[in-house]
């Protein structure tokens, strides 16, 4: 019988690029989740719908698994597929909707944000291409937030999400799946594991170890590092997903990843890797060596030949994120493929890729992928990384994760690139500091002038008009570009819960001197970028929370 419960709306559920995302105590408030389900029913084709349902395990995620059932059930769902223990990676479940063609997908993910009652949760829509939802289904889920008087429910009886089968409750079907076989199986059909293996096995030398971060991808890393590749189960740390992540910070990155760092140096590990807390970021870096993520998806993109799956498709285009730097479009040049720069957004790769136009992509932060599903997928990286250096080490033996970087730099060149996070800053302070640079946009003498060694070519506030759909997307960050192709990027984050998060963004190509750190090869972009900003003087801040 369906229960219709009277509610009051609530102001503040506008989903950002990755779905909605509060503390928990701001989804624990009564009616706050149930709204926000049901405006997701409200929005989508609900009736008759199969709809997949998971996430990274973080706290709260069971109650929210139960409210969903009870609220599916109350708008004629016809069936929900749910990962086991409600456990399933944003990539596992962007593959999950696409193979069972499904409607869609509700994932409860907030992503490398920590977790614990004292902090993150999130809620997501995914479409039924698997990738996340475009800004007109969001935006009517937002008008519905703001409206809603009421949502369905229907008492169903609490499912045992921790046995596979399924649950059937009058015309309404709940189905519990493993979360890692369907996965695991895509994964085989797009690497040769046999190759992988036999190099992991005939290098002992070659040490592999990898952190899930207490996070999603432990169950997965076991089965694909360990059963199928075998691997040590050594060779995979802080693998048991927990619902806090064990008090840390499930961002793989040099600041947080900082255990991995520690013991891939201590013990001079060839090739250390981490994934966030839903999969489908990475970080790669060995003894001495840190693969930056815009080198990474420019370097994949240029041995896309050795993964059995581009050598079967080919690459039918490249692309990365206005932020990410350009290393992949100097790929794309050189071997004649078509570039795209779009704007923050896995949604923007996913129209390319639905049109056939996009094979391999990036972002600068940590997020790399391909058209095998519509995320980015951290263990996908990690498997083309191991799959490149194995092809590698086949043609030279030896060769080494410092290696790998140093041959694509003498063929393509550096683009020396950092970002800078100043997290949880004055929300006013930073709004100010965005006003300021766009006057500077819209400056008839900026451009031209001098900065230190730099003449600025173009500043703007970056737009992009969908080839595909024609949608129009604005205000997507400021650039500073220089007559060498140098760039500065600032960008308010949307992706936090608290506060405003100022991303600065800064890039440096050489074509000539590629053995200097980062840090060295930018500081006088970094003291251009603080001057014209005057970051300090809005935000009171003039040290980032976190450098990569």
């Amino acid at each position: 019988m369906i229960v219709k419960v009277s509610t009051t709306a609530y102001d503040d559920q506008k989903p950002g690029t990755s779905g909605l995302r509060k503390r928990v105590k701001v989804f624990q408030q009564k009616g706050y989740t149930e709204n926000f389900i049901q405006a997701i029913m409200e929005s989508i084709p609900a009736e008759g719908a199969t709809l997949v349902v998971g996430g990274d395990g973080r706290y709260y995620s069971k109650d929210a698994i139960n409210i969903i059932i009870k609220i599916a059930a109350g708008n004629k769902v016809s069936k929900l597929i749910i990962g086991q223990n409600g456990i399933l990676s944003t990539p596992a479940a962007s593959n999950l909707i696409r193979k069972r063609k499904a409607t869609g997908g509700i994932l409860l993910t907030a992503s490398h944000n920590p977790g614990g009652p004292k902090y993150d949760f999130g809620i997501k829509y995914n479409i039924g291409n698997g990738g996340p939802a475009p800004e007109a289904v969001t935006e009517k889920i937002f008008a519905v937030t703001k409206s809603i008087t009421e949502y369905k429910m229907v008492d169903v009886p609490e499912i045992d999400l921790s046995t596979v089968g399924i649950t059937k409750h009058n015309d309404f079907q709940v189905e519990v799946v493993d979360s890692i076989v369907d996965y695991v199986q895509l994964m085989k059909e797009i690497f040769d594991f046999s190759a992988i293996k036999a190099f992991l096995t005939a290098n002992p030398d070659f040490t592999v170890l990898f952190d899930a971060m207490h996070a999603v991808t432990g169950p997965y890393a076991k089965r694909i590092f360990v059963e199928e590749l075998g691997l040590p189960e050594s060779s995979i740390i802080n693998f048991v997903p927990k619902e806090d992540f064990n008090a840390g910070h499930p961002d793989p990155n040099l600041t947080y990843a900082h255990e991995l760092v520690e013991l891939v140096e201590k013990n001079n590990i060839s090739f250390g890797a981490a994934s966030d807390g839903d999969g489908d970021r990475n970080m790669i870096i060995g003894k001495g060596t840190f693969v930056n993520p815009s080198d990474s998806v420019a370097i994949i993109a240029a041995n896309a030949q050795v993964i059995p799956y581009f050598a079967k498709t080919g690459v039918k285009g490249l692309a990365r994120s206005m932020p990410t730097s350009s290393a992949i479009d100097l790929v794309a040049k050189a071997k004649g493929f078509k570039i795209y720069e779009v704007p923050t957004g896995w949604k923007f790769f996913g129209n390319l890729m639905d049109a056939n136009q996009l094979s391999i992509c990036g972002e600068e932060s940590f997020g790399t992928g391909s058209d095998h599903i519509r995320e980015k997928d951290g263990l996908w990286a990690v498997l083309a990384w191991l799959s490149i250096v194995a092809h590698a080490n086949s043609v030279k033996p030896g060769t080494s994760l410092q290696d790998v970087l140093n041959q694509h730099y003498s063929v393509y060149g550096r683009n020396y690139f950092s970002r800078y996070d100043f997290e949880e800053v004055d929300g006013i302070g930073a709004g100010k500091m965005m006003d300021l640079l766009r006057t500077l946009s819209t400056s008839s003498t900026f451009v031209g002038s001098q900065l230190g060694d730099y003449t600025v070519a173009l500043c703007d506030d970056f737009s992009y008009v969908d080839p595909i759909d024609s949608s129009v997307s604005k205000n997507q960050g400021l650039r500073v570009i220089f007559t060498d192709g140098s760039r500065i990027v600032f960008r308010l984050s949307g992706t936090g819960s608290q506060g405003a998060t100022i991303r600065l963004y800064v890039e440096k190509y050489s074509k000539d001197e590629t053995d200097k750190t980062t840090q060295d090869a930018i500081q006088d972009l970094i003291a251009i970028a603080l001057h014209i900003s005057r970051l300090k003087e809005f935000t009171g801040r003039e040290t980032p929370t976190v450098i990569t």
